[in-house]
């Protein structure tokens, strides 16, 4: 017994020093071809997308858009916006990209138009807006005055308000779609099952956030893509055309309803990849 732990003790230093030496092989032969392959992905990379969702939906609703973009190979983050207050919201998302390695393509969908025109002004790394049946205001227009601007919107009709306390401790209102009327509303293009669990799971805006008034917008100084859905009953096709010919955006239309990014995810990730192959 007595020998048997003298072997043991005297084996020990030469097991580690082999185990060492194997290692600092394996290391030698593996960590530079690594360090090299990421040196050059990280030249040829492709950008960030980064997704905000608007009023009555949530980052869900980009599912189908970041399964296709992410087949493609590019990083996506479908950021949480908070719909709050326009300020407060774009100042989040602003944080959000300050933490983003690289070049970003900012995309938005309805109220998150707005939101990402304020998020993407003095972001170094924001290198193209898109906007999804989105809001694009000037400077001093909120989402009301432009929802307003043109007839055809009959959003106000299936609204439901709800008194809160906002986080300035004063008091103000959060806005749902009425689940019944959700369908025909918001997602008449999208299953009727699935139209009715958005409608369950939607997440209200404030009114503060839809009344107040954007800042000096991005759109005029970052170059911008514009996604039209014809049939949209929230933001008029109306509307949207004359916010995408005042930022002179590159603009397709595509026969959908204010869901598009639900509905036609094909549509949606296609403008999101144009705008990103603009990114050098």
């Amino acid at each position: 017994m007595k020998r048997h732990s003298l072997h043991r003790r005297g084996r020990t230093p030469l097991t580690l020093l082999a185990t060492a030496t194997v290692a600092a092989a394996l290391l030698a032969t593996t960590v530079a071809p690594a360090n090299a392959g990421g040196a050059s992905s990280s030249q040829s990379r492709k950008p960030t997308v980064v997704l905000v969702h608007g009023a009555f939906a949530d980052a869900t609703s980009w599912n189908g858009v970041v399964k296709k973009l992410k087949r493609d190979g590019y990083p996506v983050v479908a950021a949480a916006n908070p719909l709050r207050g326009l300020s407060s919201d774009a100042a989040y998302i602003k944080e959000l990209l300050a933490g983003i390695d690289g070049p970003v393509v900012l995309a938005g969908h309805s109220y998150g138009g707005a939101v990402i025109t304020n998020a993407a002004r003095g972001a170094d790394n924001v290198k193209a807006l898109v906007y999804i049946a989105a809001f694009m205001p000037d400077k001093g227009e909120s989402a009301l005055d432009l929802a307003g601007k043109f007839r055809g919107s009959t959003l106000g009709d299936a609204l439901h308000p709800v008194p809160i306390t906002l986080p300035n401790g004063s008091q103000g209102q959060d806005f749902f779609i009425e689940q019944g009327k959700f369908h025909q509303q918001f997602a008449a293009d999208v299953p009727k099952d699935t139209a009715e669990l958005m409608a369950v799971t939607q997440r209200p805006v404030t009114g503060a956030a839809l009344g107040e008034p954007s800042s000096e917008p991005a759109w005029k100084t970052i170059p911008s893509w514009a996604l039209v859905a014809t049939e949209d009953r929230n933001i008029p096709r109306r509307t949207q055309n004359f916010m995408a010919e005042r930022a002179d955006s590159r603009t397709v239309e595509v026969r959908a309803s204010h869901a598009v990014s639900v509905s036609r995810p094909d549509e949606v990730s296609r403008i999101i990849r144009e705008a990103a192959r603009s990114v050098r």
